[in-house]
C-alpha cells in the first residue's frame, strides 16, 4: 500500500476546511499521497444516525483511514480553547488503536481556526496533542525557517498554522497562513518519505 498522509478536520463555517485542502496541497507537493477526511456533527437528541457518506463535502473518516496513514495533520476550529466536541468524540472511538499501538512512531501535525484572536488558538492546539502523545505519535510543529510565521498578524503558532476568521467568520486566510499551512503540510510530507523509505 502506499503511504499517506491523513488529513483528518472538523469545520463549522469553512476555514478549518480550506487550511485542510492547503495543507493537504503542501503535503502533495513533497510527494506524498494524502487522504483528506472530515468527522460528522453531533446532535444532543439522537433521532437518526448520520449517513456513512455526506450528502457533499469530505467523506467521514474511519478508523482504517486513520490505523493505515503514514502521517496526520489533525484540525479542528477553537471550543472555548478546546477542539470540538465532534472531534474529541472520533478520538475517543480509537481506543482499538491505541491497544493495538496502530499509530506508533507516526508523524502529525495540528492546526485551527478561531473567530477571534484571543480565541484560544493556541490552547485548542495543545488540547489536540494528548491523543496523539497517548498514541505513541511524534509531534511536529511550525520552525521559524519559514519568515511567514514571525511576520503574520492573523495567526500562526510554533504549535501549528492557525487563522483568525472573524466574529462573522468571514475573513479569509492572510497570505502568510496559506504559506504556512503549505509548509506545515510539506514538512509532514517531507518526514513521512523520511521514515517510508
Amino acid at each position: 500500500m502506499q503511504a499517506y498522509v491523513l488529513v483528518l478536520y472538523y469545520s463549522k463555517y469553512g476555514s478549518t476546511k480550506e487550511m485542510a485542502h492547503l495543507i493537504a496541497n503542501g503535503v502533495e507537493a513533497a510527494g506524498v499521497a494524502v487522504k483528506i477526511r472530515t468527522v460528522p456533527n453531533l446532535s444532543t437528541v439522537v433521532k437518526e444516525a448520520e449517513a456513512s457518506i455526506p450528502e457533499h463535502g469530505d467523506i467521514y473518516c474511519t478508523l482504517d483511514d486513520l490505523q493505515n496513514c503514514a502521517g496526520l495533520a489533525l484540525g479542528s476550529p477553537t471550543r472555548f480553547g478546546n477542539m470540538a466536541s465532534e472531534m474529541k468524540y472520533f478520538w475517543d472511538q480509537t481506543t482499538s488503536l491505541w491497544l493495538n499501538g496502530a499509530l506508533h512512531d507516526k508523524p502529525a501535525c495540528v492546526f485551527t481556526a478561531s473567530g477571534s484572536m484571543h480565541g484560544g488558538q493556541e490552547s485548542t492546539l495543545l488540547t489536540m496533542l494528548p491523543p496523539l502523545f497517548h498514541h505513541g505519535m511524534m509531534i511536529m510543529g511550525l520552525t521559524n525557517a519559514n519568515p511567514a510565521l514571525s511576520n503574520t498578524k492573523s495567526g500562526g503558532t510554533p504549535y501549528g498554522v492557525s487563522h483568525v476568521s472573524g466574529p462573522r467568520h468571514d475573513q479569509n486566510l492572510s497570505s502568510d497562513e496559506k504559506a504556512l499551512c503549505a509548509e506545515q503540510g510539506k514538512r509532514l510530507g517531507e518526514m513521512v518519505k523520511k521514515l517510508n523509505p
